[in-house]
C-alpha cells in the first residue's frame, strides 16, 4: 500500500491500471475503523489491484474535484475511469470486496477467495452493539482489566449519534450535539482498551456457545456476551413507503433535515422523537405538517409548548397516513381522517417518520425470553434466561428508554460480569 499526494494522482491512479483510492483524515473514527479492513484486503487483492491512500485535508482541491466531501471515502478506478459506486462513512468489508471483485475476472476472484482463511479471536466478553449501553459496559469492563471486544454493524454511538441535541444528559449545562456526546463516549471506551470491530457484517450469532461470526471469516469467542443491539425505527407498511425510503421518506432528522431548506415537509408521529425533531427540522423547512393518530401529543410538555409556539408547524390530530406517491419532485401523502374517514392529500417535498422503534434481535430471537412487545427480559443484574448472556439498553424490557437508563444498564451488567469473572 502506498500513500500519494495530488501531484502523484495522474501517475498512480489515472495511469495506474486497477486502483482503489482511500481518502482519509486524522482524528476520524470511521477512518480508524476502515484501516484494518483496507490493509487486510490490500494483502489479499494487492497483486491485482493497487491500494493507495491520500490525506484528504492536504489534498482538498483534488478531493473536491472528485466530489469527495467526507472521510473515509473509497473510489475505484480501472485504467483511469472511475468504477462502481463511491463508498464513504462506515464502510463494510463486504461492500469493498463487492467493488474489488467487479474489477477482476470471475476466475481470478475465485482464486483470491480460496486464499481467505478463517480466523478465531478470543475475549472474556463480547458486547454486541455500540450505543450508550454497550459503550458504558465496555468502559467499566476494560477498567476492570477484562478483555472485551465491542462489535457493531455500524459505527459507535447508536441513535445518539444522529440526534440533533441532547439537553438532559447529566453533567452538561448546555445541550450537547448528539454526535459529539456519542463520540466522546466512544473515545473514552476505546482509549481505555476495549477492542473495536465496527462497521462489520455479523453473519452468525450463537449465544449458547458465545460465538459471533463477522465478515464471514472471523469467529469471535468469549465467556460472556452482552446484547446491546438497540432498536430500529418502525415502518408503517403502507403503499409507497418502501419504494420512497431514502428517496424522500426519512427516519433521521439529523441526517436529512439539511436537505429541506425553505421546503415543506410532513412529519408522522406525536411522541418525544417526533415533536423534538420537528423543532430541529423547522430550522430548515419553511412549513411542517404534523400527522398524529391521537387527539393529543404524547411528548413531554416542554417540547409540546415549544412546538405549538412555532409558526412553521401545523398539526392534523386523529389522522393516519394511508399511502405515499411521488409526483415529480413532490411527495403526496394520503391521510385518513379517523373521525370522518375522509381522505386528504398533503403535498410536500419530503416526509419524516417517527412512530416508535422495534428491538434488533432477529438473529437470536428464538433463544431468549421476551415480553409481549418483543423486548428481552432480564433480571436486576441484566441477566437473560441464557447462562452468561446479558442484555442492556433499549433492547430490553423496561418502562423508560433513555440514554441515562442505557448507561445505567451497561454499568450494572459490567459490574455483575466483573465479579463473576474475578
Amino acid at each position: 500500500m502506498k500513500e500519494i499526494s495530488s501531484e502523484e494522482f495522474e501517475k498512480e491512479v489515472i495511469k495506474g491500471g486497477k486502483v482503489v483510492l482511500d481518502f482519509y483524515s486524522t482524528e476520524c473514527p470511521p477512518c480508524e475503523a476502515l484501516a484494518p479492513k483496507f490493509e487486510g484486503l490490500a494483502k489479499l487483492y494487492g497483486n491485482d489491484i493497487k491500494f493507495v491512500k491520500m490525506f484528504r485535508q492536504q489534498n482538498k482541491p483534488l478531493a473536491e474535484k472528485l466530489g469527495i466531501k467526507s472521510s473515509p471515502t473509497l473510489v475505484f478506478f480501472d485504467n483511469g475511469v472511475q468504477q462502481g459506486e463511491i463508498l464513504s462513512g462506515g464502510i463494510k468489508r463486504s461492500d469493498i470486496i463487492r467493488q474489488l471483485d467487479a474489477l477482476l475476472p470471475e476466475a481470478r476472484v475465485k482464486e483470491i477467495k480460496a486464499l481467505i482463511k478463517p480466523s478465531i479471536s478470543e475475549f472474556d466478553v463480547i458486547i454486541l452493539g455500540a450505543g450508550p449501553g454497550g459503550l458504558t459496559a465496555g468502559l467499566y469492563l476494560c477498567q476492570a482489566k477484562i478483555n472485551t471486544v465491542l462489535i457493531d454493524i455500524a459505527l459507535p454511538g447508536g441513535h445518539v449519534s444522529t440526534t440533533h441535541e441532547v439537553s438532559n444528559y447529566p453533567g452538561f449545562i448546555d445541550p450537547q450535539p448528539g454526535y459529539l456526546l456519542s463520540h466522546n463516549m466512544s473515545e473514552q471506551t476505546k482509549l481505555c482498551g476495549t477492542v473495536y470491530k465496527v462497521a462489520v457484517d455479523v453473519t452468525n450469532i450463537d449465544l449458547e456457545k458465545k460465538e459471533v461470526v463477522i465478515d464471514e471469516f472471523e469467529t469471535v469467542k468469549a465467556k460472556k456476551i452482552i446484547i446491546a443491539t438497540g432498536t430500529s425505527p418502525n415502518l408503517m407498511g403502507i403503499p409507497g413507503e418502501k419504494e420512497l425510503k431514502g428517496k424522500g421518506i426519512s427516519y433521521c432528522a439529523t441526517c436529512d433535515a439539511k436537505y429541506y431548506g425553505d421546503k415543506e415537509v410532513v412529519i408522522i408521529g406525536g411522541g418525544n422523537s417526533a415533536v423534538e425533531e420537528a423543532d430541529f427540522i423547522s430550522k430548515f423547512a419553511s412549513k411542517i405538517t404534523m400527522v398524529h393518530q391521537f387527539d393529543s401529543f404524547t411528548a413531554n410538555k416542554q417540547a409540546q409548548e415549544k412546538l405549538f409556539a412555532n409558526p412553521k408547524i401545523s398539526t392534523l390530530f386523529e389522522h393516519e397516513p394511508r399511502s405515499f406517491v411521488r409526483e415529480g419532485n413532490t411527495i403526496i401523502t394520503e391521510v385518513e381522517d379517523l373521525k370522518t374517514k375522509n381522505i386528504k392529500k398533503i403535498k410536500s417535498d419530503g416526509v419524516f417518520v417517527f412512530i416508535g422503534m422495534k428491538p434488533n434481535i432477529d438473529l437470536f430471537r428464538e433463544k431468549l425470553t421476551l415480553d409481549n412487545w418483543g423486548y428481552i427480559k432480564t433480571d436486576e443484574d441484566m441477566r437473560t434466561n441464557l447462562d452468561g448472556v446479558y442484555a442492556v439498553g433499549d433492547v430490553i424490557s423496561k418502562k423508560y428508554r433513555q440514554i441515562t437508563t442505557a448507561v445505567a444498564d451497561g454499568t450494572i451488567a459490567a459490574i455483575a460480569i466483573a465479579k463473576e469473572i474475578e
